[in-house]
């Protein structure tokens, strides 16, 4: 059977027909970002591929395809016998892959060669994973507008991760970046063990996460400053969001402390991890508050840390940051939270997706 060679849109647009999505780049560049679901066969592993660069360079071009070709070849071979041969169950014949590679040419060429010798019913990506990059973005740039998005907005230690994390059990359409981007947006953001993703793995998360979602439907999403930790929200995303009509989660201090204290335990197990991040502020708080702050964390009162993080610091700044830049905030309807609690959030996710099918079930009985 004759390799087919498809295009990314086709790709993209067949992505769950195929059996398996197999990446011959290297480990790197399957690190750092790749199409959805697909599992890494590198023809050529880093280490090899600068080997072969520095053959070309200081030998000839010949010898460098000589040389890569017994690499590439002893790869296969290793692949095959560990993903195929040895497969559990079998491989049927009609097993039908998507290979590709940076460009679609020769990385992605050999392997698909060989499983089409086999028999399997091969498809290469015309263009590679180049091609489904600049397709992605062409997506980002239309896909939000498609979506109606509803932002909760509220101060620091609301409890909006909380609600979003809640809404999505009770079966509704979210969009948490704050997750994607494996960063909580603030200067105390990064997670324990958790680095950030790379820009385009970030963008490839968002597209995979908006193109399933049904347009008739509210999409709920957290408002987002410009950037999540080092990430940047691609700016039609970004228009979108700040655009949308608002919910305002207003809860008391102590219980926002309370939350904080939850949700940055590590800080509280680690204080000098949390001091650290503290240093950070010395430019906008200074050196003699933040000192103040650490002290009182070293001391062990990391209640009154934050409270003061709060009151001095995220407060001010959510609150002329959230009335610049959100066309809905100073509408915005207000959702009252006592604790923030499970049961508190489940109830209010209960009532928040019932009072928008109600409202998409008048829509649709008015059209």
């Amino acid at each position: 059977m004759a390799i087919q060679r498809i295009t990314a849109d086709t790709a993209i647009e067949r992505l769950a027909s195929f059996d398996a999505v197999i990446d011959a780049r290297s480990e790197s560049e399957f690190a750092e970002d790749r199409l959805p679901g697909a599992r890494n066969w590198p023809s050529l592993d880093d280490a090899e591929r600068a080997e072969i660069g520095t053959v070309y360079k200081q030998v000839s071009a010949f010898e460098a395809r000589k040389r890569g070709a017994v690499l590439v070849a002893r790869n296969i071979a290793r692949h095959l016998e560990q993903h195929v041969v040895n497969a559990a169950p079998a491989l049927p014949r009609e097993w039908a892959p998507l290979v590709y590679c940076w460009r679609g040419g020769q990385r992605s060429g050999a392997l698909a060669t060989v499983l089409d010798a086999i028999g399997f019913r091969v498809h290469v990506l015309e263009g590679g994973y180049r091609e489904f990059r600049r397709a992605v973005l062409r997506e980002l740039e239309v896909l939000p507008a498609r979506l109606g998005f509803h932002v909760l907005c509220g101060r620091t230690g609301s409890g909006k991760s909380r609600l979003l994390g809640v809404l999505a059990e009770a079966g509704a359409q979210v969009l948490d970046l704050e997750a994607l981007a494996s960063h909580r947006g603030s200067v105390l953001g990064p997670l324990p063990g958790q680095p950030q993703p790379s820009q385009k793995a970030f963008e490839t998360a968002l597209w995979t996460a908006m193109r399933r979602f049904d347009p008739a439907r509210a999409v709920w999403a957290e408002s987002e400053s410009r950037t999540i930790g080092r990430l940047r929200v691609p700016e039609a995303l970004l228009e979108r969001l700040r655009a949308a009509p608002c919910l305002a989660i207003e809860m008391p201090l102590p219980a926002r402390v309370r939350l904080l204290l939850q949700d940055y335990g590590h800080f509280v197990q680690d204080t000098e991890s949390f001091c650290e991040r503290l240093a950070a502020l010395r430019e906008l708080r200074g050196a003699e508050t933040v000192g103040r702050w650490q002290a009182l964390a070293r001391a062990g009162d990391h209640a009154q840390v934050v409270e003061e993080l709060l009151l001095q610091h995220y407060d001010p700044i959510y609150q002329r940051s959230m009335s610049r830049n959100y066309a809905g905030f100073a509408a915005a309807q207000p959702l009252e939270l006592r604790s923030g609690d499970e049961a508190e959030l489940a109830a209010a996710a209960r009532a928040l997706c019932a009072l928008h099918a109600l409202r998409a079930q008048s829509a649709n009985t008015a059209a």
